[in-house]
């Protein structure tokens, strides 16, 4: 964290004006308690810097807060000497008083020893602040209905920035800037405070190092083409270091009692624990699963069976054994058109038949006036609306790729195409701001072709990508998290084979971004997705059911990519069949 001297260069990511430190906050009506400034955030040589400037410099250097480490390029926190005898070490550690807080510490510039810099002792550098995104540990948010919103930035050495306070803006916009590079959630002790996971900034920046072009995120690339953008340029991405994806921030660990440790080793055989990586709490590092076990899969569910399962008002009785038996034997293709209905949350399970009739006729007055909001378009509108003509190419490219192995969807004018067309494009219109990314027309066939019903298909789609919007989102935070996930769990089930993957530069595992993206639509089947997606419906036997799988997946060819000595382009031949 560095004073800053100069303008800061970069690309501007988020700015605002009307960002005050309140120097003395007891003295509301002078002026000269508030200092203003300016607040960026920039991206400059991969790097992602939050600079502070302040506008002016006319108060008195001991009344102002500055956060530093000890260090030639760096500031110092220190004590205004007239507040020194005032205020004691507690009163900084609980921080419950804000408002008191910033009238205990002075913001001063530590001179440079390495002779590469003056150090600027006056002007309105010395007000000013700058820090690396990476050295960020937390920020912490003003309490509801507190006057305007202010922000307190902690950094890993529990170095506590000045409350930065927003006059004119919401803070909201900050925190959404920053969430493009980071994970922010809330602290289980305090949901003011919101605890940065920086393990995800490496992962944004190999997001970003996946192709050689500097023009051409992965974002960018999946917006416009996802496939092709998973494909191409796996061979480019190297130096990846897993240690990353653990966190470095002790704090967001919770620290079990060292029994714990035993009553794990204990309950689950052959779980390892090492209890000396990190002093406080153990590590897991790996659990022995044994041999996979013979499981009998039932037949599916008939419609005799669900039939059962209903009360004279059509009410689903015994939903927990319902899913159960969906979970374990998957559905009759009978069922599916209405069981389907209730797995994706179309109708409430608890509905009556009577409930749903009613529900059924809003949605089809609600689905055809969105229908007719693009369908009045007129050419000439739609040659101003660039965004509306943006998607409308994305869907008509992406429906021209729908795969032609079912009858539904043969041939080039087949009513199934225009159906999957009219449906997306509705759905812009019921989603503006996401609009269509390419991908999405993948979870929407399978669901036309057994509802056989475009207003039942655009509503179980509606609530399906309610499920999945975040992996269409344009920071990708969905599919940036899932990976981290995966990384992590198939570490702990194979540090082995994880290791083995690193070592031939696939420890990314961006071989899985397709299988996240769209649910292994395109691995397997359109009838073996069928099953598979009812099955991952049910929500057994938990809510990240779809990870397992792929570490299944990885493990069925484990064997074979080891004992071959497979390197990074024999693994994508081997896991990403194409079909």
């Amino acid at each position: 964290m560095a004073a800053a001297a100069g303008v800061v260069s970069g690309k501007i990511i988020y700015e605002q004006e009307g960002v005050y430190i309140h120097s003395s906050c007891g003295k509301t009506n002078d002026q000269d308690s508030l200092i203003s400034g300016v607040l960026r955030v920039l991206e400059k040589d991969a790097e992602v810097i939050v600079d502070w400037r302040a506008l002016d410099d006319a108060l008195d250097s001991s009344s102002i807060l500055c956060a530093g480490k000890d260090s030639s390029s760096v500031v110092e926190w220190t004590h205004a000497p007239k507040e020194r005898g005032h205020r004691g070490a507690e009163h900084l550690n609980s921080y419950e008083a804000e408002w008191d807080m910033v009238n205990t510490v002075s913001f001063k510039k530590k001179p440079h020893t390495n002779g590469d810099a003056p150090s600027h002792r006056n002007g309105k550098s010395k007000w000013s602040f700058l820090f690396s995104l990476t050295d960020l540990k937390s920020i912490k948010q003003n309490k509801e209905g507190m006057g305007w919103s202010y922000l307190v930035f902690c950094l890993k050495d529990d170095v506590v920035l000045p409350a930065l306070h927003f006059h004119q803006g919401e803070s909201k916009l900050l925190i959404d800037s920053l969430e493009k590079y980071v994970v922010l959630c809330e602290s289980p002790q305090d949901k003011r405070i919101l605890l940065v996971n920086c393990q995800n900034k490496s992962l944004s920046q190999s997001f970003e190092n996946l192709l050689d072009e500097p023009a051409y995120g992965l974002i960018q690339k999946i917006k416009k083409d996802p496939y092709t953008a998973t494909m191409v340029g796996f061979s480019k991405v190297t130096n990846y270091i897993f240690d990353s994806l653990r966190g470095s921030d002790p704090s967001t660990h919770q620290r079990p009692p060292s029994e714990m440790a035993d009553f794990l080793s204990d309950a689950i055989p052959g779980l390892k624990i090492n209890q000396q990586e990190e002093p406080g709490f153990e590590v897991i590092t790996k659990i022995d699963l044994g041999e996979r076990p013979v499981v009998q899969r039932r037949e599916p569910v008939s419609l005799e069976e669900w039939t059962k399962n209903i009360d004279s008002e059509g009410r689903i009785l015994n939903v927990d054994n319902v899913k159960q038996m969906i979970f374990r034997g998957g559905l009759s293709h009978a069922l599916r058109k209405h069981a389907w209905k209730f797995l994706l949350g179309y109708f409430p399970w608890d509905s009556t038949k009577e409930e749903r009739t009613q529900l059924q006729k809003q949605k089809i007055d609600e689905y055809f006036r969105m229908k007719l909001q693009w369908k009045s378009v007129s050419e000439e509108q739609e040659k101003r609306n660039s965004r509306l003509r943006d998607y409308r190419s994305l869907i008509e490219k992406d429906v021209n790729r729908t795969d032609r192995t079912n009858k539904f969807y043969e041939g080039q004018d087949n009513p199934g195409l225009i159906l999957l067309h009219d449906i997306l494009m509705t759905y812009c219109m019921y989603d503006f701001d996401l609009g269509y990314v390419q991908g999405m027309s993948d979870l929407l066939s399978p669901l036309l072709y057994v509802m056989e019903n475009e207003v039942d298909a655009f509503w179980c789609f509606a609530s399906y990508m309610d499920q999945m919007h975040q992996n269409f989102e344009e920071q990708m935070q969905g599919m940036k998290t899932q990976l981290i996930q995966l990384s992590t769990l198939l570490r702990l089930l194979d540090s082995g084979f994880c290791s083995y993957l690193e070592s031939q530069d696939s420890g990314y595992l961006y071989f899985c971004f397709r299988w996240l993206l769209i649910r292994f639509k395109r691995e397997f089947s359109f009838l073996d997705i069928l099953r598979l997606w009812e099955v991952m419906w049910t929500g057994l036997p938990c809510k990240n059911f779809h990870l397992l799988l792929c570490c299944a997946v990885l493990e069925s060819e484990k064997q074979q990519i080891m004992e071959k000595h497979y390197g990074f382009n024999e693994i994508l031949k081997v896991v990403i069949p194409l079909i």
